[in-house]
């Protein structure tokens, strides 16, 4: 009978918690490479670079892949022979080791996580509590699975209750181009067949943290009709030419994972769960002798790149003017030098809603550009702490009243606009750049500066002003009114071939 003490689970919960905060899983850089020396869209190849860059800069210097830590996802197989040696519960056991991660002083990670979510909305400052499922099972040991889901990806989660006889092949092809870009890919897909809905749901996130094997798969054939299903997705999710950030290319996905459960005669639910580019999960068990311990990867395994700035307009914010950005081209690549303000989703609320009133806004935004960001707090000599953008949708609504009020002529962003704010955009004859979601530490090596403006109220939500340098970001929409995530997977599903592209 293996005892299980309280310290040891704690610091086991918190040592992974960071683990997982600078290092991806082997398994995802080796398919991401592959990806990287097979895609052909050059777009798509930059935004891998990037993130391929970034990983290995976070994995050196043990700082968050994404600015967006995650909301934590525990999963626990807890042995039916275990003790406990322990005054607190399980779940205040891992609330713990979560806090400890999140508050720790070499490598603090954002704390995203907010209680009484349909009314105030206040920020637990300490990313707790985590989602925890635990499962009673026979054996001597506790089996953990620790996960750290960004909200871009979530967000993106999907459900449905099939007819029996519907088709999961032609809802999964529906469905994913309407989750745009928002999850990050390229990334994984999990997803959940049978039970209820809410076991659907649970097995499309659980399927995440399934080692990347599809290359494995397809040179040895599938075994079953889920590893049939999953080839058969894989080929025709890639086939649609989202590509990395939605920009347009050969890889959407590196593996679609797929778990089922049996389910009533007259159901089929089905959950489909995507997994970013910041994927973040690991496993361990404790049996008894102390802690856990993570080895660190070798950076072998990581790609030795540097990021090409020859073919990249440079643009100085500070004399940015309307007829400067009125000639961006959609697609190319800039690289801002300059002072950049910040602010996203509650900073544009509270910010409209003072316009409302006609009250002064605090800070002057005319011919300014506007970062969607929320950074990790800074440690050691940093300026700022990994700042990659937030998903650019969810400003959508504010965009209108931003561009034609306040003077602002550019935003920046991940992912893509809808059709409100790129109306916005083209009318305002503005310009909507896109940074690379998954790349935030290499993004902060380009802020030399930082300091609040206004707001500091809202905490990683304030708006802040960024001094930057050689800043990386790609011209999403133009003065026009183009937007790339729209141009460029049409492109290359045209140019893949295997899936009619629609004419709009």
């Amino acid at each position: 009978m293996a005892t299980i003490r309280q310290d040891d689970f704690i610091a086991s919960i918190a040592d992974a918690l960071q683990y997982i905060s600078y290092y991806h899983p082997v398994d995802y850089i080796r398919n991401l490479s592959r990806a990287y020396e097979l895609e052909q869209s050059p777009a798509a190849k930059d935004a891998i670079a990037q993130i391929l860059i970034n990983s290995r800069l976070c994995a050196e210097g043990h700082r968050p892949i994404c600015q967006d830590t995650g909301i934590v996802n525990v999963f626990l197989d807890v042995g039916m022979n275990v003790r406990w040696e322990s005054s607190l519960s399980v779940e205040d056991m891992v609330n713990e080791g979560v806090r400890r991660a999140y508050l720790h002083p070499d490598n603090k990670l954002r704390a995203s996580i907010l209680a009484d979510p349909a009314g105030k909305r206040t920020n637990t400052r300490d990313n707790t509590p985590a989602v925890i499922s635990v499962r009673l099972v026979p054996g001597n040991n506790v089996s953990i699975e620790v996960a750290a889901k960004g909200g871009g990806s979530e967000n993106k989660a999907k459900f449905v209750m099939l007819n029996p006889s519907d088709s999961i092949v032609d809802w999964v092809m529906k469905t994913v181009p309407t989750m745009g870009a928002g999850w990050c890919p390229p990334g994984i897909l999990g997803i959940g067949i049978g039970g209820t809905a809410e076991k659907a749901m649970l097995l499309a996130k659980q399927s995440l943290m399934e080692p990347i094997d599809m290359q494995e798969l397809i040179l040895r054939g599938p075994a079953s009709r889920l590893e049939e299903l999953r080839i058969e997705l894989y080929d025709k999710v890639n086939a649609l030419g989202i590509g990395a950030q939605g920009l347009g290319g050969l890889t959407t996905v590196l593996d679609i994972k797929i778990k089922d459960y049996p389910t009533h005669a007259a159901s089929l639910p089905l959950a489909m769960i995507p997994n970013c580019a910041a994927t973040r999960h690991v496993h361990f068990e404790l049996d008894g002798s102390g802690p856990a311990r993570f080895e660190p990867p070798s950076l072998d395994d990581w790609p030795k790149l540097t990021y090409d700035t020859a073919k990249a307009r440079r643009v100085r914010l500070d004399t940015l003017t309307p007829a400067e950005v009125a000639t961006f081209k959609p697609g190319e690549v800039l690289l801002l030098t300059g002072k950049l303000l910040t602010g996203r989703d509650a900073a544009h609320k509270r910010m409209t809603d003072m316009l409302a009133r006609g009250e002064k806004l605090p800070v002057d935004f005319t011919n300014r550009v506007i970062y969607y960001v929320g950074p990790v707090d800074p440690v050691r000599d940093e300026a700022v702490g990994p700042a990659g953008p937030t998903t650019a949708t969810r400003m959508d609504k504010f965009t209108r009243t931003m561009l034609e009020k306040t003077g602002l002529i550019g935003m920046i962003g991940k992912a893509e606009r809808g059709p409100a704010a790129i109306d916005a955009i083209r009318d305002n004859k503005a310009v909507y750049l896109m940074a690379v979601g998954g790349a935030a530490y290499l993004v902060s090596k380009a802020i030399k500066a930082a300091r609040v403006l206004a707001f500091e109220d809202l905490g990683m939500e304030a708006i802040y002003e960024f001094d930057v340098q050689d800043m990386p970001v790609t011209v999403a929409v133009d003065a026009g009114g183009t937007s790339v995530h729209i141009t460029g997977p049409r492109e290359w599903q045209a140019k893949i071939g295997k899936i009619p592209v629609a004419v709009v």
